[in-house]
């Protein structure tokens, strides 16, 4: 009995100790983990135990089964070590931006993860293919990131998956399917949802896709590069609640079996290039949205379907060839808000009956052939008629011959019952319930709404209604939720402000934001049905300093560190006072200078986490600099302006630089100088020119940049620097300058807005690849206000935004206005303004879209080559003008366009990831003079970013 006794001892000692060993190896990596992040909660402690109250930590019988820290502001990469936490089951690092770098493939090691959450973080690179190995997979959001390359056909092996959303990155490659030897994405039969849109997926979509046995409800491939017919095994996926298709290259017919799907809410078929009839959709009887706008559909008659379909919300049938006089029992549909049948051959007599529904806010009826209206005095909608006969009538001064002045809805949920006062502390908002306080926020995207109509409060009421319950559901500690500004965006999702407030503070804790997080990246909120499929794009939390977020220590843990360090501290104490007292004598002698020079405790070696970081930027004495340039000699002179002079140099390693010396009556001050070093030191990318270092020494003020030597694109195009810019070197300088834009508008924390982007302000360095230059007008939408700046107007003429102009409200699309202004430069080599014409108005009164080039041969560049090589000069020119629109709304973002000259160039037959415009062989660099010289320099103001001088 003895013995039987010692055994279970033994066993129950190994036991113990094998479960403590497993749980170090947790705590192990995930202080690896903690290792390669920054800004990770002020609780993880390396001496403490991870699953004793690590904010973000949950373990489960002293071993690490999820990992949420969506909002914190992490910084880093994800290592392999996370490959070894093997009993983890959520991994939750959404919005964190940070967060870069490759999907490690050891992420295939977690058998047991049931959730994959990373939405809206700064991963890039190929998808691992060992995705596949998580057998116990449910949720994969990856969308919102920067991921390339092909969708892994692994992913068909999980056969556990109800969420797959991989939208809104960079992927490339057709849509795989099983063949026998690999798997597909049709073998994912109990998937509820595919979310692929906003990528760059190619190919015909694969008959094969779609099958009876799937129960998909969602299936969005928006916004790629699709080819081909649409399949008509769709029609064979009854569960489908909402189909988008839009803003593909898809052909062919409509499958006539789509009016199968008798449960189908949203149906978004635009933008492509379908052909023959327009569909029938007789029997679609739930449908609340139709969008098939602009294809290619043979004229059509107007469909006896229009007025069965009792569930419409809105329908959208723009260019879509219909022919005939519309019946006026369309627009006594019960719900019916919003009808765009726009540029058609609709005629005759308009009649919307005097029973239309009292839900119906718009019709637009532009450009289509009719010529009279029953109830000219009579009607309450909004109804826009410009383009009609009817409207060509002398002396017609209705409403309805002009087009409608504001589309958006101001909606901001109301003060409930009570007074809101203005907030004092900066960051600080009230909330609906009239209290100050620090809310959490972000935007809500809705990708298929069944309703068009903005300005309802009674659908926001119910949408923040349900959130409220939700989140009080899930014991979050939420006082009161802010929706606001809804607006439907050129992706058309409906996208809504959210703020979220505390109860019980003014701020949330680490572990409020936390649950708040997860709670919308896993999708546990569920919206009301009328909005659809969503995602939540959220901001990091300001925490107040040293909050730990509510986290604990383990006391027992806490109590024996302090016996054995104890002694330890005590001794170093001592020690450290006689060094303190040593020291008090140089710091006293230092006070002075500290007070008047604001570098001197600037640690350029970038150690210290509390000053400004420089990445990669060198503090330069000014003997350095004077050695680099010959004592700055005259013949390094290479421009002056009202900043100072350029002067070229080399460094000991024979890197070229460029150097602005400020004169000695400039100075503005420390501080300043100081600002726009960290602004240049951030930002990184190959298409933007790159700041080497800075001199703040003997009273000098000196920026210190890359030399490029190829000089400006406006040298180039207008032949001063004898290189010759064809086509395709067109194409790819476009490209170059695009990403850099991108990757302020996107990438840079917290994004940047150029604000003077024009062809003096893009570089060509020795292979011609395109960097965008010249900071000095730039502003950051800082943290408070990401959607515009207000601040007065400051650029060049023939590039300014209109809107920003006569607004004062800077935002990112005033970068795309004048960005559209240069793609119509690079291909016409004219000013923007030249003798009083200006080259927008000039192509769009020359353009004939029924005509090869549109008709612009008469204002292209000579230069560019032989009109048979121009492959895709026409889209070219359609995005530049979609730049250039009045509004910003109208406008793409960066992305959109770099993603459309992307489509561009493998339209030319090029590969647009290639490093350069030219062959260094083909042009070797050119000497003369430095492109700095005409750049306008830099000089500094009170102002956040330094203001730019004119250089005369």
């Amino acid at each position: 009995m003895g013995a039987t006794k010692v055994q279970l001892l033994l066993i129950l000692f190994i036991h113990i100790w094998f479960s403590t060993a497993q749980n170090n190896d947790d705590a192990t990596y995930l202080r690896a983990l903690k290792d390669s992040w920054e800004n990770t909660p002020p609780n993880w402690e390396d001496n403490s135990d991870p699953c004793s109250g690590w904010d973000g930590i949950t373990c489960t019988n002293s071993r690490v089964t999820s990992i949420t820290l969506a909002s914190m502001g992490l910084t880093g990469s994800l290592t392999g070590d996370i490959g070894q936490l093997s009993e983890l089951q959520i991994l939750d690092l959404s919005y964190n931006k940070g967060l870069t770098g490759s999907l490690s493939s050891a992420i295939g090691n977690l058998n047991k993860l049931t959730n994959l959450i990373l939405v809206n973080c700064g991963f890039s690179g190929p998808l691992p293919d060992t995705l596949g190995n998580l057998e116990s997979l449910i949720f994969m959001s990856l969308n919102s990131n920067g991921f390339t390359g092909p969708v892994p056909p692994s992913i068909g092996n999980l056969k556990n998956l109800y969420w797959l959303d991989l939208a809104d990155n960079r992927l490339t490659g057709s849509i795989p399917v099983s063949n026998g030897s690999t798997p597909g994405l049709d073998m994912l039969i109990h998937t509820k949802h595919f979310h692929f849109g906003g990528n760059m997926l190619s190919g015909p979509i694969p008959q094969r896709l779609f099958n009876s046995n799937m129960t998909l409800i969602h299936v969005l491939f928006e916004n790629n590069r699709l080819t081909g017919s649409i399949p008509n095994t769709l029609g064979l996926v009854k569960s489908l609640e909402v189909i988008r298709l839009d803003r593909n290259f898809l052909t062919g017919n409509v499958p006539s079996n789509i009016n199968n799907l008798t449960g189908l809410f949203e149906m978004f078929l635009s933008n492509n290039q379908l052909t023959g009839l327009v569909p029938n959709l007789t029997g679609l009887n739930v449908l609340n949205y139709l969008d098939l706008s602009n294809n290619t559909f043979d004229p059509s008659s107007i469909p006896p379907w229009f007025s069965t379909l009792q569930s419409l919300t809105t329908l959208k049938m723009s260019s879509t060839s219909l022919v005939g006089q519309l019946p006026a029992a369309l627009f006594n549909i019960p719900q019916l808000q919003n009808v765009d049948l726009s540029k058609n051959s609709l005629n005759g007599t308009l009649s919307i009956g005097s029973s239309h529904s009292n839900q119906l806010q718009q019709v637009d009826l532009q450009n289509n052939q009719i010529v009279d209206f029953t109830q000219r005095s009579q009607y309450t909608i909004e109804l826009i008629l410009v383009g009609n006969p009817i409207c060509t009538e002398t002396g017609v001064t209705e409403k309805f011959c002009s087009l409608p002045t504001n589309t958006n809805s101001s909606y901001l949920t109301p003060p409930n019952n009570c007074v809101a006062t203005p907030c004092s502390s900066p960051g600080q908002v009230s909330s609906p319930n009239c209290v100050c306080a620090y809310p959490y926020t972000g935007n809500l995207f809705f990708r298929a709404p069944s309703f068009s109509e903005l300005g309802n409060s009674t659908v926001y009421e119910s949408l923040r209604n349900a959130m409220i319950n939700s989140f009080r559901r899930s014991q979050l500690p939420v006082d009161s939720v802010s929706l606001g500004n809804p607006a439907r965006n050129l992706d058309d999702y409906l996208e809504i402000n959210l703020m979220v407030f505390p109860s019980g503070g003014e701020r949330f804790n680490r572990t409020g934001i936390l649950g708040l997080g997860f709670s919308l990246s896993n999708q546990t909120f569920k919206p009301p049905s009328s909005f659809g499929p969503y995602f939540f794009i959220g901001d990091n939390y300001d925490f107040l300093l040293g909050s730990s977020g509510g986290g604990h220590k383990s006391s027992n843990t806490g109590v024996i560190v302090g016996a054995a360090v104890g002694g330890c501290v005590l001794v170093a104490l001592l020690v450290l006072a006689g060094i303190y007292a040593l020291r008090q004598k140089g710091r006293a002698e230092k006070a002075t200078h500290e007070s008047s020079s604001p570098f001197a405790l600037w640690d350029t070696t970038g150690r210290s986490g509390a000053v400004p970081q420089l990445k990669g930027a060198k503090a330069f004495s000014f003997e350095e600099l004077n050695r680099c340039t010959n004592n700055f000699s005259e013949s390094n002179n290479i421009g002056t302006g009202g900043y100072g002079t350029v002067y070229k140099g080399s460094l000991p390693d024979g890197q070229l630089i460029a150097i602005k010396r400020a004169k000695q009556g400039s100075t503005q001050g420390g501080l300043e100088f100081k600002t726009e070093i960290e602004l240049l030191s951030r930002v990184h990318h190959k298409n933007l020119v790159s700041l080497v270092g800075f001199c703040f020494d003997q009273g000098e003020q000196m920026l210190v940049y890359e030399y490029i030597v190829n000089g400006t694109v406006k040298d180039s195009i207008s032949g001063r620097s004898g290189i010759r810019l064809d086509w395709i070197r067109r194409l790819r300088i476009a490209l170059g300058a695009a990403k850099g834009l991108q990757y302020l508008h996107d990438l840079a924390d917290p994004p940047i807005i150029h604000r003077d982007v024009k062809t003096n302000n893009i570089l060509l360095d020795e292979r011609l690849v395109a960097k965008v230059a010249d900071f000095g007008l730039s502003k950051s939408l800082g943290d408070a206000n990401r959607t515009h700046v207000t601040t007065q107007v400051k650029g060049t003429m023939g590039y300014m935004d209109p809107e920003y102009y006569m607004t004062q409200q800077l935002t990112e699309k005033s970068d795309v206005y004048s960005f559209g202004v240069v793609l119509l430069e690079l291909i016409t080599a004219r000013n923007p303004i030249e003798k009083g014409k200006y080259i927008v108005r000039e192509v769009k009164q020359a353009m004939d879209k029924s005509k090869e080039l549109y008709n612009l041969h008469e204002v292209l560049d000579p230069t560019i080559g032989l009109t048979t090589q121009l492959k895709g000069m026409e889209r070219f020119v359609d995005v530049a003008l979609r730049c250039v629109e009045e509004t910003g709304d109208k406008r793409p973002t960066m992305s959109d366009v770099v993603k459309e000259i992307e489509s561009i160039m493998e339209l030319a037959g090029l590969n647009p990831n290639a490093e350069s415009a030219s062959n260094s062989a083909d042009y070797p660099s050119k000497g003369g003079e430095h492109p700095y010289a005409n750049d306008s320099l830099f000089a500094y103001s009170g102002d956040q970013f330094p203001t730019k001088l004119d250089p005369k």
